[in-house]
């Protein structure tokens, strides 16, 4: 199936269209879907760099709709990766796809708009996929600068953090994205059970051959989302498509490592 792949450049995109090899049509941003095109996921958009309402509004609303109403006119399935943050930056359980869309930022807002304008259109083969934070080779922002500090072996405040966080390593999510494209409805996506941050600060050291070095420090006194849990029930997608992550938590932090040794 021919897929027309949007943000194809990005770190999602590049990982999706070499698994989809001859198969992906790399979608320039601005373009008309290519007519040969037998389906589409949409990954572009405003994620990782502070932007105006009004550029969150054009890169991750009005996009969305546009490649939307293309696709419901072309007649393909349309899959949308949407994010967790649609539901909020923290859970006290773990969220499935029928708990409250409460965004806390702009951009879990816009990704909240999109879903909702792509709902509208009559017609649309509709998927939405929510992932929780990506990792994987070629990860930048938090996760990268937090790979950094305990590979350099720096004291981190984390040890008295009891909380449970869910991620999902790059190759699952494409994974679920190729299995989930044609099937219409909503769903969380996660390599499995959420970790503790003092417990992932283990596993990433240990991927790295490093000790991490944890120091107890007050919860509350720590910044923003750190101390939280944000943790997903994705079992709504592992029973509807069968599907299983290819790759554990363990795998995915090795092969996350590998690529940070050699970069």
């Amino acid at each position: 199936m021919k897929t027309a792949v949007t943000g194809a450049s990005g770190f999602v995109g590049r990982a999706l269209c070499h698994a989809l090899g001859v198969q992906a049509i790399r979608q320039p941003r601005d373009a008309s879907l290519p007519r040969e095109c037998e389906a589409v996921v949409h990954l572009a958009g405003i994620a990782h760099r502070a932007a105006s309402p009004a550029e969150l509004e054009a890169a991750n609303v009005r996009m969305s709709e546009r490649l939307g109403r293309e696709a419901a006119a072309l007649g393909v399935p349309f899959l949308f990766v949407s994010s967790v943050k649609v539901h909020g930056e923290e859970s006290s359980s773990p969220l499935t796809e029928r708990s409250p869309l409460v965004p806390q930022d702009p951009y879990g807002e816009s990704k909240a708009r999109a879903e909702a304008a792509l709902r509208r259109i009559a017609g649309l083969r509709l998927t939405v996929l929510r992932p929780p934070l990506v990792y994987g080779p070629g990860v930048r922002a938090n996760f990268l600068a937090l790979m950094r500090a305990l590979a350099r072996g720096w004291p981190l405040p984390f040890a008295s953090i009891d909380n449970r966080r869910s991620f999902v390593y790059v190759g699952n999510l494409v994974d679920a994205i190729i299995r989930a494209l044609g099937t219409p409805g909503t769903f969380l996506v996660s390599d499995g059970p959420g970790v503790s941050t003092p417990d992932l600060c283990r596993q990433i050291g240990n991927a790295l051959h490093r000790r991490a070095r944890l120091f107890p420090f007050p919860p509350a006194m720590l910044p923003g989302r750190l101390a939280r849990s944000l943790e997903v029930d994705d079992s709504a997608l592992r029973a509807t498509l069968g599907w299983q992550p290819p790759s554990t938590l363990e795998a995915g932090l090795a092969a996350t490592a590998q690529w940070f040794r050699s970069a």
